[in-house]
């Protein structure tokens, strides 16, 4: 893993923290090559059912590193896209743990996850057109999808900041704790999808994700195929057998 992402692996749970903060986690391509190879060992192993992403010191990600761009670096991953997350986010479900900024790539990167745990002096922001750019790794894209089209067309012209108040409100964010504690906040979280059979995780991540997308008339069928080798999993027989034995389940992902 790169210096500038620490990871820790333990519970079922991938820990990735963009670690720049002198500044502010701003993302230049060695950020992007690691959260792009911990999400790599997220999806690939099978003691790890949740990923959480977050920053250091304070901050959870100021976007891209301006002064990188200037060079000439682009903090992109060909097949990942922006940080290494924006274009394919993992199979596996992903929590963004947000303190203080999350603006431009930032909120970009926190939208790519699945859930968002934050404090709740956070602040989301797509403020690209303040520098003549655009939100051009998923922000525009997301944002409809998460906020009434009102909040999200005024965030993409103005460039104005949503607190984490308001943004929860608007159901953006899942849970808001104290200014210090959206990590913890998001291990919570995490910990109670990591208790859940690993199989079953996963797949309901994809049907919710997909099945926007799906034909009303499909929908029932296109379940099916994924649901179907859940259901004749071992882990399924290890909940049910567990269920009945009033013991905690042993999952295997299998």
């Amino acid at each position: 893993m790169s210096d500038a992402v620490h990871t820790e692996f333990s519970d079922g749970v991938a820990v990735i923290t963009i670690n720049r903060p002198e500044a502010r986690n701003a993302v230049n391509l060695s950020v992007a090559e690691g959260i792009a190879a911990a999400l790599d060992a997220l999806d690939a192993r099978d003691d790890l059912t949740v990923g959480i992403l977050t920053g250091a010191e304070g901050t959870f990600c100021s976007g891209m590193d301006l002064k990188a761009f200037l060079t000439g670096e682009r903090p992109s991953i060909e097949g990942r896209g922006f940080g290494g997350l924006t274009d394919a986010p993992p199979r596996k479900p992903l929590i963004a743990a947000v303190e203080g900024y999350a603006l431009a790539g930032g909120c970009e990167l926190a939208l790519a996850c699945d859930l968002i745990v934050a404090a709740d002096n956070a602040k989301f922001g797509i403020p690209e057109v303040k520098r003549g750019l655009v939100a051009a790794a998923g922000g525009l894209l997301r944002l409809p999808q998460r906020l009434p089209y009102q909040i999200a067309m005024e965030l993409a012209l103005t460039g104005a900041f949503l607190d984490a108040r308001r943004a929860h409100d608007h159901g953006l964010v899942n849970r808001i704790t104290e200014p210090g504690g959206a990590l913890h906040g998001a291990r919570e979280l995490a910990a109670a999808v990591a208790a859940n059979g690993p199989l079953a995780v996963c797949v309901s991540k994809e049907i919710v994700q997909g099945s926007a997308a799906w034909p009303a008339a499909e929908a029932g069928a296109r379940q099916k195929v994924l649901v179907e080798p859940v259901f004749a999993s071992a882990d399924a027989e290890e909940g049910a057998r567990a269920f009945a034995e009033k013991r905690a389940p042993r999952w295997t992902g299998r």
